[in-house]
Order: C-alpha cells, then structure tokens, then sequence
C-alpha cells in the first residue's frame, strides 16, 4: 500500500475520503507541522486508490479497514498513534480505533460518514452556499484522485449498503483528544450525525463550519487549521 512519510516523531496517519488519496490531506495539513516537531506525518493510499492497487481479497470495509491496519501496524509498531479520517475513512478510523482504543493518542474526523445508508441521512441544504475558487480547488483534487482510483474495485464495495458498512457498529467510548469538523451545508454526509456519537467521545471539539461542503475545508481554511492545531495542541498535552 503506497503512503508519503514527512517528519519524525509520533506517529500521525491521514485517511482520505473514499477514492481519494493522501494528495489532497498532505497539502492542507502539512502547513501546520511548519513550526511543529515531534509527529511524523503519514498519509495513506487505500487499497484501489491513488498509486495503491486494488487487493482482490478486499470485498467490504471490514476488509479495508484490516488493510489500513495492518499498514498502520507495520509502520507504528507497536507505538501509540494518532488518527485522521475524511468522510469515509472516518469510518476506516473509527473501526480501527475500536479494534483498541488503548493505542491510539487522538482522533480528528472531518466531515465525516456516520450513516451509511444515503437514504437515512440526516441533511441540509445548499441553498447559501457561495461558490467560489477555494471550493473550486478542493474539487479538483476528488477528481484527479477519482481519475487514478480503482472504480470498479471501489464500486463492487460502495454498491451494497451491507458491503459499505462494517459489519459490527463503531462505536467505542474513546477518552482522548478528539475533533470533529462539519460543514454547514454538507448535502453528502451533514453535520446533524455526527453529533448523535459524541458521547462515544467526552474530550470532544465540535464544530460545524458556515460556507463548507463536504469538501472542507475551502473558504474556512484558517479556521479549520486553527482547530486542528488546538487539537494537535492537546493530544501532545492529554493532562493540560
């Protein structure tokens, strides 16, 4: 499975968005480890995307969820790690914490996938939502990213809501430092899901960004790096 490595240090993994690849997340997370030290930075290409070939034994997201951990076993050994998930590998970061919650430093999940069944989520409209060349931008990398993509491979899995899902629910009471970053007018996965699982996570930020699809973050660049550092903040000081 291919990943890009940057720095030293803890170890941090970076999960794209289904058929995307750590492309998009290096370039908006990279900027803030500038004047920081002590994480190493890796971000993953899931099987099927980006320069990671497809593994035919792969058939659900059981399946991909053990790939990504047997990378992440491989490279953090046996050192506790931190994790980040964009929309599906939210859920990807969310199996692979409840797997043992004990290993992992903190979690930051952006816009993420908490329902997976189109049908029965909860979500907004669109209808104030300004287009503009930083939304621009952020499409521009989903498109490339689904260009390289295995789509054949990640279709036989997305296709099937029993296939999509994993099979036992996620949730896990998770005690160390989270964040959850949603967009306002996120018409793919909301915002109003996510909250129904906080309680699986009392050291929590949430927030629900104005001008932000799911593609965030565009306009709110600032922003959601600002929340990430503060996260990033408190997993290097639990106790603080």
């Amino acid at each position: 499975m291919y990943y890009e490595s940057y720095g030293a240090g803890r170890p941090l993994f970076f999960l794209p968005s289904w058929g995307g690849d750590g492309g998009e997340g290096r370039d908006i997370h990279e900027p803030l480890f500038a004047d920081r030290e002590g994480w190493r930075r890796i971000y993953v290409d899931p099987p099927g995307t980006g320069k990671s070939p497809a593994i035919e034994s792969v058939t659900d997201q059981d399946g991909m969820v053990a790939a990504i951990a047997d990378l992440i076993d491989d490279l953090a050994g046996g050192e506790p790690f931190a994790l980040t998930g964009t929309s599906a590998g939210g859920l990807h970061a969310r199996g692979i914490i409840k797997r043992d919650p004990s290993r992992v430093l903190g979690l930051l999940l952006r816009a993420p996938g908490i329902v997976i069944d189109r049908a029965r989520r909860t979500l907004p409209t669109d209808e104030h939502l300004d287009a503009g060349p930083d939304r621009d931008r952020q499409h521009r990398y989903y498109d490339a990213a689904e260009a390289s993509a295995d789509l054949a491979f990640l279709g036989r899995i997305q296709r099937d809501v029993a296939t999509y899902s994993l099979r036992e629910d996620p949730a896990v009471r998770f005690e160390r430092p989270t964040l959850v970053v949603t967009g306002r007018q996120d018409v793919v996965a909301g915002y109003a899901d996510a909250w129904a699982i906080l309680d699986d996570y009392p050291r929590a930020t949430f927030a629900v960004l104005d001008q932000e699809d799911h593609f965030l973050p565009g306009p709110g660049l600032a922003l959601y790096r600002a929340l990430v550092a503060d996260w990033l903040d408190r997993v290097e000081h639990p106790d603080a």
